[in-house]
């Protein structure tokens, strides 16, 4: 039964079981059913005793042929005694109890007897039963009589026979192969079972036969199928049921014997493989074995050792060197007393040694008793006891089955082996045991990292001699030892901490490159600069001026390599075969977080998680193939993935923190150790200072402190020695000195022993005074507990330090020659009389004297022999309790701190990688890490890593360039409803499969990490800039909640738009002739080809698969600081204000900016960037997402688009129009942060070119609009500023903005409260006039319809009305709205605060002058609208006030102004027909002003100046001379006047009012010029005053009447 077909489950015993029952456990397998028959022994279908009786006769014949005579035994056919009559006990049952003598004819007569009688002498009359080796065949076929079951026979004498065929020296090798074979198949049969009796004993007898095995090795070739055999045996015998319950000897035995035979020179390949092979399977199943012990012994740590700890001496493991020449006398006790015995049952008594014979003195027992029947066993005298009674006396034997003491043994020879100075073994053999040591390694490394028995080999010498061996330069070695190494670190790391930093420091001193990376063409270097040159670890080399001990020059380098101390060049097959250890290790989940807590964050140990990243960055590049091999750079670069990819696994896992340092203490350790590595620096230059600085930082308390400081540079080994040296012997450093010796042990040290421990830790300055000063303070310390034996006192010490300093230089100054080297006797000679007036001891000098000799006291980084290897290696122990265990990390707490410190040189790797490969493969891996990189800084939110992985990837994107492409070529191809633009960057980013590639990965990684970018966004906008100006994206933030509700941002037009559809039905040479011809002819660029139309499809769906959308989406949501960054990278890409052109342009030539919102085309001198717009609105739209934003965005917005305004000229229009309009956006929603200041914000806009201004209007008016809808603070500060109403001047006269204008203005009146105030009316006033006045061009209109229907004859048709046009209309506006004013002007006459005077100058007249102008529009509609407007406020009750000079003005101002106007003939002319009736009316408005206010202005003295001024303005109506109505309406309206002045007592002849004389006269002195009838027509003079007075009331009211019916006229109007 074959215990490895045991499954797995069982082979892991629960702990909770008991010792007993893990042990049943162990030994009693349990399977599945189908699986049974795998799992018991093989069932034959012969009788198993006929099958062993036939081994036995084969064996017999086998050994009678190969006998002198060719006479057979007939015992051993017949079996046993062959007369009927029963001479002797059939069985050990008959013979129970009874004792045969040495004279029992059973046994020596009777065989003669039988001999004789069948006649079978061999040579010399002797028969061949003589030959015990065949008798005790006979003898087992004899106890075979009558037994049914084979499993009850005694199992150890059914082996007896066997066994002494096997031990037998000389026998030949066929006879030991039947021997073999048939032990085989009764274990195989299980014939012998742990159910058979005495089956230990017989395992043990077996083991012990077999091991010292001797037969006849005449024949080589027989020898190794022999010695096949037994390793097959031995493999049974180990891996069947009872491997478990052989003892601890028989186990080292029989490994002995297997290493014996691997180690043999002289045996062929085959065997020594095999037997290699039976080794590796031997020790898999003892090391799995320990791993049971361990739950056998119980839950308690320790247990096994503690229980086995008497036993670890008791068994040696020494393999033969003699091949199969194995001592006689085995190390087995147990076989001696029961062979002896059971010879003495079986051998004939005549037997006596002879060839052939078991050996004459068998292995002593334990037991008295056992050792009385081995001593009769070899005289012949033996007391033939039954084997019962040997049975019995097996009691007193030790069989405890194997455990810890044989496994240390094994583990203890086999590293052994491995020892690189002892030349007993050779390489081939260290490679075996590497081997064999490897399998245990795997199968229980952990079981022997935690059993002191084993850790302490495997710390110390297997360890040393490893790390030796990988320096080997043979390939065989290296491996092997590289291979042991790498599943040592990884089962039993946890008790190597400083032998993994040594062996990793070595791996990546000796692999570091040397060389600089390649320049490759089209790779900027900065992107791959984060690959560090050379590992933090490496050292710089000592100079010859350091040395001190007499060497002229330093150790040669190669030969420092050679011990360890440094790494070197290695052949290309050694550097892989490193490397391929690396990536063993790498492979491990946890084992770069390891180095990273136990080393990186530890301040004692070297940063090898660091440097472990830079070598496998700086080896996985291409160029590292040409000083290693092909397999160097990716295997590198699968091991930096690697390490990735388990810091990506562990992104989502649960963070366990219990049992594991915080992060927190870690980074402080780690910026501790940052600071003592500098502060050592500081100090190897300048100590003084480096003093200072590690004080300053916290790492010394005091640098005044001698302790402190001492205690600091003698913990530390970054200090330089040299240097230390001469600080501790300066002048003035003396506390420090004796601080640093008293921590310094120089107990029960020889005082050259002390004066090596003192000189390991500095060098010794090169000057006598300094060197004094050491050596008095090292006496001092040395006497200062208690004088040592050997010297008398300080003094004798002090004398004899220098003696032995001098001795040192002395013999190893290699400037001496050998023959003038000091001797013992002139060492001595030298000291006499220097121990306190005595001589110091002869023996103690040669100690000393030969101590020096042989080992120089020396720094050990100079020992350039063995020395130096094993004194470091001594010092690595020392310090390894110190140092205490190696953390393992099974845990993502520390991974946000690893990453921070590796991902630069990954992420530089991977882009150098990705740029210069070609194989796909290595495409997709690299992507990978690229993700997973990027997924990790996300997650730990590391920007600078996230923002250094986008920059790398937008720059193998090719689509981060700051020159955008040249969009002067573009093309449009239509097919249908569908349309793709061609360009440039299309078809070139179309066939870079690398590119998009890189791009995918790019917005993969950009997409969910928005709020960890930080200046990365530079690189994203870029991209975006040039797709979006190549027509491959939309302006996607357009889409967010409409903030701005602009329409898209325009384009460049195409250089030409091709129908694909409408070319589909031709094809062929002719027709690509033909279009080439016309597209040259053209001067057009030539059709894209299908090669150009299909890379461009490639790079929109590629774009299509980015998903940018998503990115846009997120950024809506960006906390404050995240969003900051955006902005910022989005400012930064606009160009300087003095260098408008240095990052957004495009080549304008032939191509016009798509019209946007009826807009003119661009100017050609100025260039369109569409980018820029892309820029400023992107801002515009983040800084407007809530208050918050805009509070903390807008400023640097704001300020952006107002460097973009002050070059206005300098920019196209629709960027100005729409860069105004955001910044009137921002101004609506950050007024209240005073971030804009109104007034400079309008005055430059007002400041805009009139061109830019009237082009750019449509937006700027939006913004206006936006900023002033609202009745708010902000609307007062815009209207009232001067700069707002000459920007709506401006564009008033602008047909396209001036209906928004004068919106704005409606707006602006009729709001609540009105936007009209004191401030602006005068300009509100202005701006009515100027749009009535623009109605004018209304005239032409209605002069052309009174021609049409003068001209027909027939009825007329429905008349175009005036007011249809678009300007006309705006004029009746304007008209209604100055009207509207009027109502206001009571209200802003108080609101202003001016004198009554001023008050009525500045808000009545400037309307009276509007109306006025308007009266004389050339345009009748608005002509008669003004008019009546005019009238009624002329004659509004609220005109007048108590000072006359105010409202008087009225005359002078503004209706003398207006008829004097009317009279003119230009005016007459503008429309003659309709200027007639406005000249009537124009003269009765005068009359019945001065009518209404008659009153008001008799009291007024300067009324008579302006009666005769209204008389000389009637006086030029009437004599105008062009024919009009006025000739009528003159007199007519005079004639009123004059009787409503009469009637009221103005205007009397002198006789009545003697007072009005003048008035009187002057009137009518004027009034006879041109109406000289008019004064008797009304006869004023004095006839009957009862006529008079109703004659003047009806005139009065006859004017009245008219007033009243013109003004509703007119209102209807």
């Amino acid at each position: 039964m074959k215990r490895d077909a045991q499954p797995a489950a069982l082979m892991e015993t629960p702990a909770l079981l008991s010792p007993a029952a893990a042990s049943l456990s162990r030994r009693t397998p349990v399977v599945s059913s189908r699986m049974q028959y795998r799992s018991r022994p093989v069932s034959v279908a012969v009788d198993p005793v006929s099958l062993v009786i036939s081994e036995c006769i084969a064996i017999t014949s086998a050994i009678q042929k190969h006998a002198r005579s060719p006479n057979s035994s007939v015992s051993a056919i017949l079996g046993g005694s062959p007369n009927l009559i029963q001479l002797v006990p059939p069985s050990p049952g008959l013979r129970r109890g009874h004792k045969t003598t040495v004279t029992d004819p059973g046994v020596d007569g009777g065989g003669d007897l039988a001999a004789n009688r069948w006649g079978l002498r061999g040579k010399k009359g002797k028969s061949m039963q003589d030959n015990p080796l065949i008798s005790g065949f006979g003898r087992l076929r004899q106890e075979l009589t009558g037994v049914r079951d084979i499993h009850k026979f005694d199992s150890l004498v059914l082996l007896y026979p066997f066994l002494q065929i096997i031990q037998a020296k000389g026998t030949a090798a066929p006879i030991t192969v039947l021997s073999l074979r048939a032990i085989q198949k009764f274990l195989a049969y299980g014939f012998i079972s742990p159910v058979s009796p005495r089956f230990a004993l017989a395992m043990q007898s077996l083991s012990a036969a077999i091991t010292h095995c001797q037969f006849d090795i005449s024949d080589s070739a027989q020898e190794e199928v022999v010695l096949l055999m037994i390793l097959h045996l031995m493999e049974d015998m180990l891996s069947g049921p009872g491997g478990d319950i052989l003892s601890d000897e028989s186990v080292c035995d029989m490994m002995g014997r297997g290493l014996t035979i691997c180690s043999r020179s002289r045996f062929s390949e085959v065997l020594r493989r095999t037997a290699e092979a039976s080794m590796v399977r031997m020790c898999q199943i003892i090391f799995e074995d320990l791993k049971h012990l361990e739950v056998e012994a119980g839950e308690e740590s320790e247990a096994l050792d503690k229980q086995t700890s008497d036993q670890m001496d008791n068994v040696k493991l020494d393999p033969a060197a003699n091949g199969t020449d194995v001592p006689v006398t085995p190390n087995v006790a147990v076989l001696d007393a029961q062979i002896g015995q059971l010879a003495s049952e079986y051998r004939p008594s005549t037997s006596s040694d002879k060839p052939g014979q078991p050996p004459a003195e068998p292995r002593q027992s334990s037991s008295s008793d056992n050792a009385s029947s081995a001593a009769n066993a070899a005289t012949g005298e033996d007391d033939h006891s039954s084997t019962s009674s040997a049975t019995g006396s097996s009691e007193s034997v030790d069989l405890r089955p194997y455990s810890l003491p044989s496994v240390r043994e094994l583990f203890r020879v086999l590293v052994s082996f491995l020892d690189p100075h002892d030349r007993k073994h050779p390489d081939q053999m260290r490679v075996m045991a590497l081997r064999i040591i490897h399998v245990a390694l795997e199968v229980a490394g952990p079981s022997i990292a935690r059993h002191p028995a084993l850790a302490t080999i495997a710390e110390d010498r297997l360890c040393s001699h490893l790390f030796q061996l990988v320096r080997s330069d043979n390939m065989a070695v290296l491996q092997e030892a590289l291979i042991v190494t790498s599943t040592l670190l990884s089962t039993c790391r946890g008790v190597l901490k400083l032998q993994q930093e040594l062996y990793l420091s070595y791996l990546v001193a000796c692999l570091y490159p040397s060389r600089k990376i390649p320049q490759e063409e089209g790779i900027d270097p900065s992107l791959y600069s984060g690959i560090p040159q050379t590992p933090k670890l490496v050292k710089p080399r000592p100079s010859p001026a350091n040395t001190s001990s007499g060497r002229s020059t330093p150790v040669p380098v190669k030969d420092r390599q050679k011990l360890g101390m440094e790494g070197g060049d290695r052949k290309p097959d050694a550097r892989q075969a490193m490397v391929e250890n690396i990536g063993v290790l790498a492979r491990m989940p946890s084992f770069m977080v390891e180095l990273f807590v136990n080393y990186d964050c530890d301040e004692d140990r070297s940063d090898i998680c660091e440097d472990m990243v830079g070598l496998l960055s700086r080896s996985a590049l291409p160029d590292s193939a040409t000083w290693s091999t092909t397999s160097v750079p990716p295997l590198c670069l699968d091991a930096l993935l690697r390490f990735i990819q388990f810091i990506a696994e562990r992104l989502n896992q649960t963070p366990e923190t219990e049992g594991y340092p915080s992060p927190e203490t870690l980074r402080e350790r780690r910026q501790r150790k940052k600071l003592i590595i500098k502060g050592t620096s500081k100090f190897n230059e300048n100590p003084k200072g480096g003093l200072a600085y590690l004080q300053e930082s916290g790492v010394i308390q005091n640098a005044g402190d001698p302790l402190s400081v001492a205690r600091f540079l003698k913990g530390t080994s970054r200090v330089n020695k040299k240097i230390l040296g001469e600080f501790l012997s300066k002048k003035g450093n003396e506390p420090v000195l004796d601080a640093f010796m008293d921590m310094l042990d120089f107990t029960g040290k020889r005082v050259d022993e002390a004066l090596r421990i003192l000189l390991e830790t500095f060098r010794l300055p090169g000057e006598s005074a300094l060197i004094e000063r050491i050596v008095s303070s090292f006496a001092e310390k040395y006497c200062a507990s208690s004088t040592p034996e050997g010297v008398a006192d300080k003094d004798a010490v002090f004398i004899l330090t220098y003696a032995i300093i001098m001795l040192n230089t002395d013999q190893h100054n290699p400037n001496y020659k050998t023959g003038t080297r000091m001797t013992i006797t002139d060492f001595a000679r030298n000291l006499r009389g220097q121990n306190g007036g005595q001589d110091f001891a002869p023996e103690y000098l040669q100690e000393i004297f030969d101590s020096i000799k042989s080992n120089e006291i020396i720094l050990p980084d100079e020992h350039d022999n063995q020395e130096g290897f094993a004194y470091a290696w001594k010092e690595l122990l020392l310090k390894t309790e110190s140092a205490g265990p190696l953390l393992l990390c099974d845990t993502n707490i520390y991974d946000a701190d690893m990453f921070a410190t590796a991902w630069n040189p990954i992420v530089s790797c991977l882009f150098f990688v990705f740029m210069s490969a070609t194989d796909d493969t290595v495409y997709a891996r690299v992507v990978t890490g690229f993700d997973e990189c990027a997924r990790i800084a996300t997650k730990y939110g590391n920007s600078e890593a996230l923002d250094e992985i986008i920059y790398r990837l937008s720059y193998i994107s090719t689509l981060s360039i700051e020159a955008l492409s040249n969009t002067s070529l573009n093309t449009e191809v239509q097919v249908g409803d569908n349309s793709v633009m061609v360009s440039e960057l299309a078809v070139k980013f179309g066939r870079d499969l690398r590119a998009q590639l890189a791009t995918l990965v790019l917005f993969r990684v950009v997409t969910g990490s928005e709020r960890v970018i930080r200046n990365s966004w530079k690189h994203i906008i870029r991209i975006w800039l040039n797709l979006f100006v190549n027509s491959l994206i939309p302006p996607f933030f357009s889409t967010e909640a409409d903030r701005l509700s602009l329409p898209k941002i325009p384009l460049q037009n195409p250089s030409q738009v091709i129908d694909r559809g409408a070319k589909q039905t031709e094809s062929g040479f002719f027709s690509a002739f033909t279009s080439y011809i016309s597209s040259y002819a053209a001067d057009d660029p030539p059709e894209p080809s299908d090669e150009e139309l299909e890379s461009t499809l490639c790079t929109v769906d590629c774009v299509n698969q980015c998903h940018m959308g998503d990115v846009f989406a997120n950024t809506s949501n960006l906390p404050k600081q995240s969003l900051e960054a955006l902005v910022k990278s989005l400012l930064e890409t606009l160009p300087d204000d003095n260098d408008t052109n240095a990052v957004i342009t495009v080549k304008t030539e032939g191509t016009t900016a798509t019209p946007a919102n009826g807009q003119k085309a661009r100017q050609p001198s100025v260039a369109y960037h569409p980018s820029m717009v892309y820029v400023l609105e992107f801002c515009t739209v983040l800084a407007l997402r809530d208050q918050e934003t805009t509070e903390l965005l807008g400023k640097r917005v704001v300020e952006a688009i107002q460097g973009v305004l002050r070059s206005a000229a300098q920019y196209h229009p629709i960027l100005i129009e729409r860069a105004t309009f955001y910044l009137f956006a921002l101004l609506q929603a950050s007024y209240d942060y005073d971030y804009i200041r109104v007034p400079v914000l309008l005055h430059t806009v007002s400041s805009f070119p009139k061109d830019t201004l009237t082009e750019a209007s449509g937006l700027i008016l939006r913004g206006l609009r936006l900023c002033i809808d609202e009745p708010c603070p902000m609307r007062s500060e815009i209207v009232t500023s001067p700069d707002f109403w000459v920007i709506l001047q401006t564009l008033a006269g602008n047909p396209t903005s001036a209906p928004v204008v004068l919106e704005i203005l409606e707006s602006g009146i009729t709001s609540s409260p009105s936007a009209i105030m004191a401030d602006n009316y005068e300009a509100a006033i202005v701006l009515l006039n100027e749009f009535a006045t623009m109605a004018s061009v209304g005239a032409v209109a209605e002069q052309k319809t009174d021609r049409r229907q003068q001209g027909r004859k027939a009825r007329p048709t429905k008349q175009e009305k005036p007011s249809e046009n678009a300007v006309v209309a705006r004029g009746i506006k304007a008209i209604n709205l100055i009207s509207l004013l009027t109502g206001r002007i009571p209200h802003l006459m108080k609101q202003s605060h001016l004198e009554t005077n001023e008050a009525w100058s500045a808000y009545w007249l400037p309307i009276f002058q509007a109306l006025t102008t308007q009266c004389t529009n050339p345009c009748r509609e608005v002509r008669h609208l003004a008019f009546p407007s005019l009238q009624r406020s002329l004659l509004s009750p609220e005109l007048t006030s108590k000072d006359h000079e105010e409202w008087t003005s009225i005359f002078g101002e503004v209706l003398f102004p207006l008829i004097m106007r009317l009279l003119k003939p230009e005016v007459f002319s503008s429309d003659r027909d309709g200027m007639s009736e406005t000249r009537v009316k124009a003269a009765s408005l005068l009359c019945k002003v001065f009518l209404q206010y008659l009153v008001l202005l008799s009291q007024w003295e300067g009324m008579l100046n302006l009666w005769l001024k209204i008389i000389e303005i009637m006086d030029r109506l009437m004599n105008s001379g062009q024919g009009d109505s006025l000739e009528e309406a003159v007199p007519e309206n005079l004639k009123n006047v004059i009787l409503i002045m009469s009637s009221n007592g103005y205007l009397v002849p002198p006789s009545q009012k003697p007072e009005r004389e003048e008035l009187w006269n002057e009137t009518w002195k004027r009034i006879d010029r041109f109406l000289p009838d008019l004064k008797d027509s009304l006869a004023l003079e004095p006839l009957q005053q009862e006529k008079k007075g109703p004659a003047a009331e009806g005139e009065v009211a006859v004017t009245k009447d008219q007033a009243s019916e013109q003004q509703s006229s007119e209102e209807k109007a």
